[in-house]
């Protein structure tokens, strides 16, 4: 008579709490407590445990659509064999995060296909499963934003909306050229993020010719300036992992090589650092 009562009870308590995981897996896990399968404290486990993980799958949909993950990408599933110029274990040090604490600038460079855009993603994914808010665009996207803002007089909120992000993942730099103006508008939003919160960046060019990508020596200069101090260079050699099947097409002058202007990092001697003893400066 009691038990019944109980049980009604406990699920009308998970209702008006709103743990509907919880309320779903309830009466299959009180059946197995009955049998003997589970003890009283087993089940509470499970029943908190599920409606956890399931808040959680919910909290990382919502932060990837407000950061414009629209693409899962992970570091699990990017194929480090096929870009053995990248340093592994600097990506997975990467992927701690405290890049994010130091508000430092993660630049990738190489040619199109390397993988730029998913490391790019993939450390975004991490940085929104610890918490920390992300936004993710590509240039030409972000300095039309910016032009309209402008336009509409609506400018300093629309830069301190882009700052609200503790990762600004700005992609694509150097597809598509940029007028002065939107090179301004540019500067102004690394200007903002300058040493109060990090981004990441990917580029198909060297950093010599950022004054043709944003028509200007001067505004390439100050951007450069800001967006290479506290940074991480981080360059990708080889071809395209889109094109691996039909390699054999692409001329030998448009196959994937070092950037100019980008020196690699010196090769260490000795044995290599474990990958959580390694730290960007």
């Amino acid at each position: 008579m009691n038990a019944p009562t109980t049980l009604a009870r406990v699920r009308q308590h998970l209702v008006q709490l709103k743990l509907a995981c919880a309320l779903e897996v309830l009466d299959d896990t009180m059946d197995r407590v009955e049998q003997g399968q589970l003890s009283v404290l087993e089940a509470i486990d499970i029943l908190l445990n599920d409606e956890c993980a399931n808040r959680e799958t919910r909290r990382i949909k919502a932060a990837r659509m407000t950061a414009r993950l629209t693409q899962v990408k992970t570091l699990e599933s990017f194929d480090f064999s096929f870009q053995p110029s990248l340093d592994r274990n600097r990506i997975l040090t990467l992927a701690q995060l405290g890049f994010i604490e130091r508000h430092q600038s993660v630049h990738f460079l190489g040619p199109p296909g390397v993988g730029k855009s998913h490391l790019a993603l993939a450390l975004g994914m991490e940085a929104i499963k610890s918490g920390k808010s992300v936004y993710f665009t590509t240039l030409t996207d972000l300095i039309t934003s910016l032009t309209k803002a402008e336009r509409e007089g609506n400018l300093v909120n629309r830069v301190r909306y882009f700052n609200r992000a503790a990762v600004l993942i700005v992609d694509e730099v150097g597809y598509l050229p940029v007028s002065p103006s939107g090179a301004n508008l540019f500067f102004q939003l690394v200007n903002a993020r300058y040493e109060k919160g990090a981004m990441i960046l990917t580029s198909n060019r060297g950093f010599k010719d950022w004054g043709e990508i944003f028509g200007d020596n001067v505004i390439a200069a100050a951007l450069l300036d800001r967006l290479l101090h506290h940074a991480i260079v981080i360059e990708i050699e080889g071809n395209s992992y889109r094109l691996r099947e039909h390699a054999e097409l692409v001329p030998e002058s448009m196959q994937g090589k070092r950037q100019e202007g980008i020196k690699p990092p010196p090769k260490r001697r000795g044995r290599p650092r474990k990958a959580t003893a390694y730290t960007d400066q």
